[in-house]
């Protein structure tokens, strides 16, 4: 067994990032704040899944795509640093996925 000779001068470093956490710019049940997505929301939600699908940089077929919803709405609220959890966002895509896409609309377009 041998033992260390040298004193220790440093401890290691540590670094913290920190972000904050914001919410939804509109609530799931805001639809009346732009007609516009709630119109296509609600007559032609398949467009309007590709649309928020390729704003947020995926394939417009992902809408397609069993849970992927689900999925699109954790990615949004990632990339926006939305406080939330899968739970959450598996709750409004399965109760109200039409309210849950026109918010996700509206969020992308406030963001920008």
């Amino acid at each position: 067994m041998s033992y260390q000779t040298e004193a220790v001068s440093s401890q290691p470093q540590m670094t913290v990032t920190s972000y904050t956490v914001s919410h939804w710019s509109s609530d799931v049940c805001d639809c009346c704040d732009d007609c516009g997505i709630c119109l296509c929301g609600a007559f032609i939600p398949c467009i309007l899944g590709c649309k928020v699908a390729q704003d947020n940089g995926d394939s417009c077929c992902l809408p397609f795509l069993p849970g992927a919803m689900i999925a699109l709405r954790t990615s949004i609220r990632d990339r926006y640093r939305i406080n939330g959890s899968v739970c959450d966002d598996w709750v409004i895509m399965t109760c109200c996925p039409s309210c849950g896409l026109c918010q996700m609309a509206r969020e992308q377009k406030a963001r920008g």
